[in-house]
């Protein structure tokens, strides 16, 4: 299967003014969707159009596509509309998997109704934009909500069946790499009916011109943990040793728009980012879950 970035003309309460105003301080005016189809055109035609974006990396056909809405908040907006859009993206055929990236305190009754609804026809992932454990770092990022609405989160999701990724960032403003490998403890520790969250997506913390990040990172007061490569790999490394067997890894770097890069710069060559990593990770003979110790009490 092969992923089509979509967007589904949502916003942010941490942009519209319910909570705060221009997102977290890494967020671009693309809001991490600088991939996905124009938010414009009707669903049909971006899917159509992502598709033909994909079809030169194909050596044969796909068994199908995963729809990931992956710009803002994609469970707040108009709950029709919402349903709207996402039954006739889900109704297609040559859509297997719905994907959803939201903020954990955007799951209000009706959005999980939908979600249930939803997942009933076929499988939905919701993506939560996690990023860090400690509650300093979000305040300072402007992540706008406390960590323990994400645990809740993710029980309500596990509960009613859905899978849960979660976003997490290295190299946030303040951490080192014992902070991120808290946050991976915190993610490891999470249990629900046995269950760990399904999936996670590691991302390299890039600074954007025109973010709040990027006029910090220019002024000297973006207090980042500024990886190299080789660094960057051995990170990795000890994360993926860290994870238990059982959660999914979908994403082992980010890689940004070139034109906005200001910061890491090596990490626009992301087929030398994954070749570094690779060789390292068979240098050190990892292998997922080698250093996962379960905690005596899971969350």
């Amino acid at each position: 299967m092969y992923k089509l970035s979509l967007s589904s003309f949502c916003t942010c309460p941490n942009r519209d003014g319910s909570l705060g105003f221009g997102g977290c301080i890494f967020c671009s005016e693309g809001g991490s969707g600088e991939f996905a189809q124009a938010s414009e055109a009707d669903i049909d035609t971006q899917i159509e159009r992502s598709k033909e974006l994909v079809a030169g990396k194909l050596k044969k056909k796909p068994a199908g596509y995963i729809a990931y809405f992956q710009s803002f908040s994609n469970t707040y907006g108009d709950i029709k509309r919402l349903r709207e859009l996402y039954l006739r993206t889900i109704n297609r055929e040559d859509v297997l998997i719905l994907s959803l990236a939201t903020r954990p305190d955007c799951l209000g009754e009706e959005v999980m109704e939908l979600l249930r609804e939803l997942n009933g026809i076929k499988p939905v992932w919701v993506e939560l934009g996690l990023q860090t454990s400690d509650d300093r770092t979000a305040k300072f990022i402007n992540r706008g909500y406390e960590t323990r609405i994400f645990t809740e989160a993710f029980h309500k999701l596990k509960a009613a069946g859905i899978g849960v990724i979660a976003h997490v960032i290295i190299g946030l403003p303040f951490e080192e790499p014992e902070d991120t490998l808290r946050t991976i403890s915190y993610l490891s520790g999470l249990l629900h009916e046995g269950r760990h969250i399904d999936g996670i997506k590691l991302h390299l913390m890039y600074v954007l011109s025109g973010t709040k990040l990027g006029r910090l990172y220019e002024r000297g007061e973006a207090h980042l943990y500024e990886y190299s490569l080789s660094g960057y790999a051995d990170m990795i490394a000890d994360i993926i040793e860290h994870l238990p067997q059982d959660i999914v890894i979908h994403r082992i770097t980010g890689d940004a728009p070139k034109r906005y890069l200001m910061a890491p710069l090596w990490s626009a060559d992301k087929k030398r980012v994954l070749n570094t990593i690779a060789k390292r990770l068979r240098k050190r003979g990892s292998y997922q879950g080698r250093c996962f110790t379960p905690p005596k009490d899971f969350t």
